[in-house]
């Protein structure tokens, strides 16, 4: 559905992005993983078709952002960071104004009112934007992005500013918009991504330093994988059935916690244990009282990735010969709308 290829944003001698490639299939929700100033809001602005690439090519929906950029959008649904709010409109003009500048040639009240339900807004509909909560301002924002019923969705921080609870249900929300829309989703909130994407692709300075599954970036990751078991029975005995286990190479007694042992499972290369442990315990009846693998936080995999992408940059910039300045590049007037 979308295909970013060699895409770089130059400006001077800095470089915004530099030779980014990636794709999103169909049905996919995509997490574009970054610190602030990483270059997420340019790649998402030039997929988009607010700003022009200095080199590289976008397609949407088999459409090149650049060469038909009214096709390529209309597949596009988009939701900025700041969203476009009309705050001395109420709810309902600013759809109504929004379905007209994007010329839609469906029922006009009968597809804003589905929107409106589908995103919760419909008791705040004849309220102006101006005295809706932070929550319900994102909310009209990404009904906006919804008219049309766009196959893409390009959501740029959407949960910004919000309290937990509107963080929370901003999240559901994307979740429930994931079953119909292609969607990428981007944050510096690795919390946020890890509950929503299945899939991830994590920028670093305008690069790409990993692309895949929390999980897969986890466990390449975490150096020897294991479990941490606290279980309330005979010690032996319990060492003896751990060992019995399908898949389990080894096992480490840790001491005695709460009353229990706590010991450390090593599970075989590719094998998931956690099944067979929990029937092999509730048939010996012995508690199960803690169970945690030391798999890497998304967070703890961001931290090293970055840290090992900026060591790389500073024994390079060492190595290279200093070169000419690059042309300027002015970013004036190479925004245009949707």
């Amino acid at each position: 559905m979308i295909e970013v290829k060699e895409l770089t944003k130059r400006y001077g001698v800095k470089y915004a992005v530099e030779d980014v490639s990636f794709s999103v299939g169909e049905g996919e929700v995509l997490g574009l993983l970054g610190p602030n100033g990483a270059g997420k809001s340019t790649i998402m602005n030039i997929i988009t078709g607010y700003l022009s690439a200095t080199a590289g090519t976008v397609t949407v929906g088999g459409y090149d952002i650049l060469e038909h950029p009214a096709k390529a959008k209309s597949h596009i649904g988009y939701l900025p960071e700041q969203p476009p709010l009309y705050l001395d409109m109420t709810v309902e003009e600013y759809l109504n104004f929004s379905f007209q500048l994007k010329k839609l040639r469906l029922n006009k009240g009968e597809h804003t009112t589905e929107v409106c339900q589908k995103v919760g807004i419909e008791e705040v509909r004849g309220r102006r934007i101006g005295n809706l909560s932070r929550g319900y301002r994102q909310r009209v924002g990404l009904a906006q992005a919804l008219l049309g019923s766009p196959p893409v969705l390009i959501l740029d921080e959407p949960t910004v500013g919000l309290d937990p609870l509107q963080i929370t249900d901003i999240r559901n929300l994307i979740k429930d918009l994931g079953r119909q829309h292609t969607i990428i989703l981007s944050s510096h909130i690795l919390p946020e991504v890890q509950a929503v994407c299945p899939r991830v692709v994590m920028i670093h300075q305008g690069h790409i330093i990993a692309d895949g599954s929390p999980h897969s970036l986890a466990s390449s990751m975490s150096e020897g994988r294991r479990l941490y078991a606290r279980i309330d029975g005979p010690k032996e005995q319990v060492r003896s059935l751990l060992q019995q286990i399908s898949g389990v190479e080894g096992v480490e007694e840790l001491g005695p916690r709460e009353g229990a042992f706590e010991w450390a499972i090593l599970p075989k290369e590719g094998a998931d244990v956690r099944r067979p442990l929990f029937f092999a315990l509730s048939r010996k009846r012995w508690p199960l009282l803690f169970l945690q693998d030391n798999e890497m936080s998304l967070e703890e995999v961001f931290l090293a990735l970055t840290a090992r992408a900026e060591e790389q940059a500073r024994l390079a910039a060492e190595e290279e010969p200093p070169g000419e300045d690059l042309e300027d590049e002015s970013p004036q007037a190479e925004e245009e709308s949707l």
